[in-house]
């Protein structure tokens, strides 16, 4: 199942891709984020049924928005990929390098990621996205992937120079307008199991910068969800953005950053292309 949240006039709600048609589930009785539908039991089939005198909706008439909003938590992954350790200034991390993200940080698909203007140090991060759907606390690995609804995909601009003023990363990755997410959810049965195996790639104005296997993550999806769950109750909407390849320009020699008017993608296979400009902050 896909799934997209608009606007479109004064108008949210979901939209589901049903026999290669986008149908808007406005008409229904069922919620406008992702987060509320997946606490609902039996969310699949409520969106199934909604399907029936649904009415298509026209893609380039909406704007998109994040596809989760109303999650309680954001939770970052660094150094998850080896190449990417070894591009960076860190050790190779025997445990996640957990760090929260904050929701006045997200930007959907097409809208302008926004370069502050306190620095030039602006940097991209392809990344695949974890959906909680099933709550849970010590969660056994072996069934840590019964807790995944499905998956996304994030684009988590970084801010370097304030990211590296201290030992804890919060603040240069939660500008705002700089966690670029979407454009759809797709869910877990229609992708490999933690989804593995699939490429992600990242373009800046149509140049491969990034491009790794999810396959190589330190840790899967199944391990973070194992050891995240160790700490924190998991909740519907909840969402694990699970680290970024090597390619950063941080990491290039000398580092190149995004500037106005750069076109950023994700891509990942079978899950879709997450697109987003680089836009200066308003005076």
């Amino acid at each position: 199942m896909r799934i997209l949240s608009f606007t479109r006039g004064n108008e949210q709600a979901l939209a589901v891709l049903n026999n290669g048609q986008w149908l808007s589930l406005a008409h229904a009785n069922l919620p406008n984020d992702i987060a509320p539908l997946l606490a609902l039991p039996d969310w699949q089939q409520q969106v199934e049924r909604a399907c029936a005198g649904a009415s298509p909706l026209d893609l380039d008439a909406i704007s998109y928005r994040p596809p989760v909003r109303l999650g309680q938590k954001i939770l970052c992954v660094g150094l998850n990929y080896l190449d990417h350790v070894a591009e960076s200034p860190y050790k190779q991390p025997d445990y996640p390098t957990f760090f929260p993200r904050f929701h006045s940080s997200l930007v959907a698909h097409n809208q302008p990621i926004i370069k502050p203007t306190v620095s030039n140090d602006f940097d991209y991060e392809g990344e695949l996205v974890a959906v909680i759907g099933k709550p849970g606390r010590h969660i056994p690995i072996d069934s840590a992937l019964d807790h995944v609804a499905g998956y996304s995909i994030f684009n988590e601009a970084s801010v370097r120079d304030f990211q590296f003023k201290s030992p804890q990363w919060t603040v240069g990755k939660n500008f705002d307008g700089t966690g670029a997410f979407g454009p759809l959810f797709v869910s877990a049965d229609e992708l490999p199991p933690g989804a593995k195996g699939l490429t992600l790639t990242t373009r800046v104005n149509g140049i491969v910068k990034q491009q790794a296997s999810t396959t190589d993550m330190l840790f899967d999806v199944a391990s973070l969800v194992h050891i995240a769950s160790v700490a924190f109750t998991l909740l519907p909407g909840d969402i694990i953005v699970t680290g970024t390849p090597a390619g950063v320009g941080f990491g290039m020699k000398p580092p190149v950053y995004l500037k106005h008017g750069d076109l950023c993608e994700v891509e990942i296979d079978q899950i879709g292309t997450l697109s987003n400009r680089v836009a200066n902050e308003s005076a």
